[in-house]
């Protein structure tokens, strides 16, 4: 397969897949969702961000693994801690991230 071939499938796999989202705010611009349906789509973000981080910080080698010694688990507290006082997801995920790369260059002198 050569680089066109393959430029072009990116083009447009992403262009269907604008398309496909600009039709539904397209559509609910002229038409008034339900309440109960708008309250059950703003539960939907949270539900699917935890769905993806959850399982990244409680497996490990196929099992859940709560210690102290998952670094994971222990940086993903702290990120919650500083969720719950900043509320600013941006701020939360680098702080996260940052706390587990230094408790993981800090746990490489221990080994």
């Amino acid at each position: 397969m050569d680089s066109l071939n393959i430029w072009l499938i990116l083009i447009l796999g992403g262009l269907g897949t604008y398309l496909i989202r600009l039709s539904f705010i397209l559509i609910f611009q002229r038409f008034q969702m339900p309440g109960f349906m708008t309250r059950i789509l703003r539960l939907v973000p949270p539900a699917v961000f935890s769905a993806i981080v959850l399982p990244e910080l409680l497996v490990r080698d196929g099992g859940i693994h709560l210690s102290l010694s998952n670094l994971r688990l222990v940086a993903g507290m702290l990120a919650v801690v500083i969720a719950l006082k900043t509320r600013n997801i941006l701020i939360t995920i680098a702080s996260g991230m940052i706390i587990l790369w230094l408790l993981q260059y800090a746990m490489s002198f221990f080994q």
